[in-house]
């Protein structure tokens, strides 16, 4: 419990300006400039009725496939990202945990549907992986930025190319985050913090899944 609150603690303590209330609605055009500058759904709501896409480039209703079982939704930069790669493969570590606990666990990155399944190969994973390849999840979870110009060709130098990755040209990227949400899309925990090298601890969340089930 005082680890779960530290964590609580630190995640307040590095986002000073989120507002975490969305006051108006997020698109391409307006979205933040910086990560921290977003404004994420709040616990207690519910999450946005939106459509990703699978492996195999199908469609997926968010909320319908919530309604289920109870899930853990991870959002994380793309494959591209080795702290990314980190948080999937320690996910990995937990998830027979956390299915046993009732949850399903669904990762959300821009990427395209062709890069999960190497991100799925990489990394060993089990659980499901979701293409959010337009951003409109990332928006509509307030969770979302545009990257800057500089680091886009930054980005370039170490071989990273956004566009490529996402199949598009919007420039955006999810802050990395995690959302506990019951069957009725009501999110119980959320952990969202704009500095992308600091993730949720696996305990931690562990703590949280067993928490949210009461």
């Amino acid at each position: 419990m005082i680890k779960l609150t530290f964590i609580f603690i630190l995640a307040v303590l590095t986002l000073p300006n989120i507002l975490y209330s969305q006051t108006k609605e997020r698109t391409i055009e307006n979205a933040p400039l910086s990560a921290e500058d977003i404004d994420p759904i709040l616990t207690g709501s519910k999450i946005p009725d939106v459509t990703l896409a699978d492996i195999n480039g199908n469609a997926v209703e968010l909320l319908k496939r919530v309604s289920d079982k109870p899930s853990i939704l991870i959002f994380y930069r793309g494959g591209w990202c080795p702290y990314c790669n980190t948080q999937l493969s320690q996910i990995q570590g937990i998830d027979s945990e956390l299915q046993n606990l009732g949850y399903e666990i669904i990762a959300i990155s821009p990427d395209r549907p062709e890069e999960l399944k190497r991100s799925i190969e990489k990394n060993k994973i089990n659980y499901t992986l979701l293409s959010d390849s337009s951003m409109n999840a990332g928006l509509k979870f307030g969770i979302a930025f545009k990257v800057a110009d500089e680091i886009i060709e930054k980005y370039k130098t170490y071989d990273i190319d956004l566009e490529a990755s996402s199949g598009m040209n919007h420039h955006l990227l999810p802050v990395p985050s995690v959302f506990i949400v019951g069957t009725d899309g009501t999110v119980k925990f959320s952990y969202v913090n704009p500095n992308y090298k600091i993730r949720l601890d696996p305990d931690v969340l562990m703590a949280a899944a067993v928490a949210g089930l009461k």
